[in-house]
């Protein structure tokens, strides 16, 4: 994994001039609010089933596979974007995935709230996939794109910050049936903002020469990066949990939010740092050097911290995570077919899922051993920097024009 088509040189540019540029700061901020659903839907399922004389297992498992089926389908939903455009999936997935959450409430029997919740996930729209396909023609100097992609990266923490809280604060003021109908229109709200965009709308996926193929999406390349993220996802899912067992230790609930919203505030920081400028070395490197850090910022945790240190811990190796996945998307948008990027991209992020529910259901098992748990983060970091250093380098020209943009 080799890419050599990212500016090397410390080349700068402005937040300013990039969300100015035409476009941008409409399909970034579509969307973020369209996909406020991934964070607030699965806090709102399992509020709206204790609230209603539900138990929080039942409630969990329907917030498990509400989110379960949002990530393993997001391959399909690549591939028909590829196939189809932005339009003809993402449209009709955001009804559905709208019409589900508005649909839940209404039902008392749990056989009908699984195939609602099951639907719903099914139909989450594709819409981070999405834009990361637009990037490269809305944005086509390489300098304004590399902060466009740092940006967008390091913006997603947010969503697992904002979601959760205005959840709290609409079931707080009314019933968890208002979070969600809240969540299917801000749902329906920012897909609609992306997909009537011009740049959305003009987006034509990569034409099949005549009488040949796709081509095959999977090269080594490809799998190795994808089973490196996964152990990334580990150490997400696996943070979880442990922001949970460090609140239970500790008699103090705020924790098992404090934790994660350190993470994600370390996620979204050392985004801004990182997209503010060009960095020295090829894309592999780049993302060798984030999954080093990534893997370091988790040892403190070996030493099971009391809460200011463990919130100041956790806060690191957010810092890495937007250079792990920024440069992930890019060695993927080189390796990938031109005709299948949108399904790659969505295998990307299906990769870190996995990741995550694997972690979480492994810290799960080992809750009654505080020093395992402590040191699974790490472990899921040093499975991702192990699988990436055993990766041989496979040079991959870039190559541009990739998809096809009528005006």
């Amino acid at each position: 994994m080799t890419p050599t088509d990212s500016p090397t040189s410390s080349a700068r540019t402005t937040y300013g001039a990039v969300l100015g540029s035409p476009h941008v700061a409409r399909l970034l901020g579509g969307t973020l609010v369209g996909r406020l659903p991934n964070g607030m839907a699965p806090v709102a399922i399992v509020l709206l089933v204790t609230t209603d004389g539900g138990t929080l297992a039942f409630g969990g498992l329907l917030s498990a596979l509400y989110g379960l089926a949002s990530a393993l389908s997001q391959p399909v939903k690549g591939r028909l974007m590829d196939r189809h455009g932005q339009t003809r999936v993402s449209g009709p997935a955001a009804i559905l995935n709208s019409a589900a959450l508005l649909a839940l409430p209404t039902t008392s029997s749990p056989a009908v709230a699984v195939m609602i919740v099951v639907l719903g996930g099914l139909a989450a729209p594709p819409l981070e996939a999405g834009l990361r396909a637009l990037w490269p023609s809305v944005l086509p100097d390489p300098v304004r794109r590399h902060t466009a992609l740092a940006l967008d990266t390091g913006t997603q923490g947010l969503l697992y910050i904002t979601g959760p809280l205005l959840v709290a604060a609409l079931t707080t003021a009314h019933h968890p049936s208002l979070a969600l109908v809240v969540t299917a229109v801000l749902g329906l709200a920012g897909t609609a903002l992306v997909l009537t965009a011009p740049p959305s709308r003009a987006w034509q996926p990569t034409a099949t020469r005549a009488g040949g193929a796709p081509g095959q999406l999977f090269n080594r390349g490809l799998f190795m990066l994808f089973v490196a993220l996964v152990g990334v996802g580990v150490a997400i899912g696996g943070m979880n949990v442990w922001a949970v067992a460090m609140a239970e230790r500790h008699g103090t609930d705020l924790l098992a939010g404090v934790l994660p919203a350190a993470f994600s505030t370390g996620s979204f920081l050392g985004g801004l740092l990182y997209g503010h400028r060009t960095w020295p070395g090829t894309p592999t490197r780049q993302l060798l050097t984030g999954a080093a850090g990534f893997l370091l910022g988790w040892l403190p945790l070996l030493t099971l911290p009391t809460p200011v240190p463990a919130t100041a811990a956790a806060f690191v190796p957010g810092a890495f995570l937007t250079l792990i996945v920024a440069r992930a998307f890019t060695i993927t948008d080189t390796l990938a077919p031109p005709a299948r990027t949108t399904e790659a991209y969505a295998w990307l992020i299906l990769s870190i899922g996995v990741g995550q529910a694997a972690g979480a259901a492994l810290a799960g098992r080992l809750a009654d051993h505080p020093h395992t748990l402590a040191a699974l983060p790490a472990g899921g970091a040093a499975l991702a920097l192990a699988v990436l250093l055993l990766a041989r380098p496979g040079r991959s020209p870039a190559r541009p024009g990739r998809h096809r943009h009528h005006q």
